[in-house]
């Protein structure tokens, strides 16, 4: 079944004839080679671009062989331009290529190509490509499936597409799998033998148990604030081990790289600034951290707080985790100094949204409690509580935006209510 990636394709259309190299870049197996060998060709095809002029070269595929060096892969795109019209390049798997560096910079002088190009996460980063292209490069992240990419494929109701979505994430590969197992299984092979090994052998690391068991406390944690201390300290308590902060640090530097996790980083609301004492990290897809912890942890609280937070990022926000001080008064009259956290910060140019994410709220006491961050905010900014149900948005006497999750992530504009 095809899905229609409209977010990404929105982005590569507009980026048509920039003059820019457009990387495709995202995690593996999220969908980046589908949406340009499929979904933003058909589309060239559509608006009367002659099939000619789009010259396409899958470097994985073993009849490619022979243009992995870059001389001979600039040679074959450049004999096949035969008029002055313009000629669009999909280039994948470009990390292959030996002295890919040197093929993009020459292409970029040849004025009536228009280039775009994915690689693996394992040698082709984003970062990379931003350092040796700085100026040069236009980066589109593709991320698993929305939730509600991910329902436009599914046959059933909204709940039951939430829960198998809590459970084994987007990753495109998953949606012709219907049963549980399998999906799992899938899961399963792939965070190890895909994700991980890339991480290894990119950068030559030999303890790898001890990798996959920081992988493992991180996608434990979700949800809560972590720093390389904490960790190292909480492997020299509960495992037994000793890892480094500066190891820890380094190896999270590569996770994040490979895109299997995200930092949202604390800001300080009244003060404006980022705290880096603590953040926190979620993952970029729910089904990879389920199979990392072997599927043994499901709390749907925390799972959620991810869920959103991937959401966000789709709809190409930028978040952070929000800390409000409060000072109050004891019965002595003492100055009391508490800290509340509200869950993200979603900052688009000169707005922001303070969000907190509440699984379910039980009584008045669960709502005052949910809402008093929000409260505390002394600004006129939007905030909003997202409850993990299906109710429709509407607002409290407080001005407080209160949205079920099931319409957040089906609406791209719920936030806009």
């Amino acid at each position: 079944m095809k899905i229609e990636r409209n977010l990404y394709l929105k982005q590569l259309i507009g980026s048509r004839q920039n003059g820019l190299i457009k990387v495709v870049a995202g995690m593996r197996r999220s969908g980046k080679s589908y949406l340009l060998f499929n979904i933003f060709k058909d589309y060239l095809l559509s608006t009367d671009v002659d099939r000619e002029h789009i010259i396409e070269i899958v470097f994985d595929d073993i009849s490619n062989m022979g243009m992995r060096n870059a001389e001979a892969a600039y040679y074959f795109i450049k004999g096949r331009i035969q008029d002055d019209g313009i000629y669009y390049v999909l280039l994948d798997e470009v990390q292959l290529v030996k002295g890919f560096e040197e093929l993009l910079n020459s292409l970029l002088h040849i004025n009536n190509l228009d280039v775009y190009v994915t690689g693996s996460n394992s040698r082709f980063l984003a970062k990379d490509i931003i350092t040796e292209f700085r100026g040069r490069s236009y980066n589109i992240y593709v991320y698993p499936l929305s939730f509600s990419e991910f329902y436009s494929a599914y046959d059933g109701s909204h709940q039951e597409a939430l829960d198998v979505y809590y459970e084994t994430g987007g990753l495109p590969g998953l949606v012709n799998m219907h049963e549980e197992q399998e999906r799992k299984q899938y899961l399963s092979d792939l965070w190890k033998s895909v994700y991980v090994r890339d991480i290894l052998e990119r950068h030559r690391i030999k303890n790898e148990s001890e990798f996959e068991e920081l992988l493992r406390v991180i996608a434990s944690a979700i949800g809560s604030s972590l720093n390389p201390l904490k960790l190292s300290n909480t492997f020299q308590s509960l495992k037994k081990v000793n890892i480094s902060s500066a190891t820890i640090t380094k190896y999270i530097s590569y996770m994040e790289d490979a895109f299997i996790i995200k930092k949202a980083a604390r800001w300080d609301i009244k003060g404006k600034k980022h705290i880096n004492s603590l953040s926190k990290y979620y993952f970029s897809d729910l089904g990879v951290r389920n199979a990392v912890v072997n599927f043994a942890q499901s709390e749907r609280t925390h799972l959620m707080e991810n869920l959103i937070y991937n959401e966000l990022l789709v709809r190409r926000y930028q978040v952070n985790v929000g800390q409000v001080d409060l000072r109050t008064t004891d019965a002595e009259n003492k100055t009391i100094r508490k800290r509340l956290e509200v869950d993200f910060i979603a900052t688009e140019g000169s707005k922001n949204i303070f969000i907190q994410s509440a699984y379910h709220i039980a009584d008045d006491d669960k709502m005052n409690q949910e809402l008093r961050p929000l409260l505390n905010i002394k600004n006129s900014y939007k905030k909003v509580l997202i409850t993990g149900d299906s109710s429709r948005p509407w607002y409290d006497d407080n001005g407080i935006l209160h949205i079920g999750l099931i319409p957040f992530l089906l609406d791209p504009q719920s936030l806009d209510f």
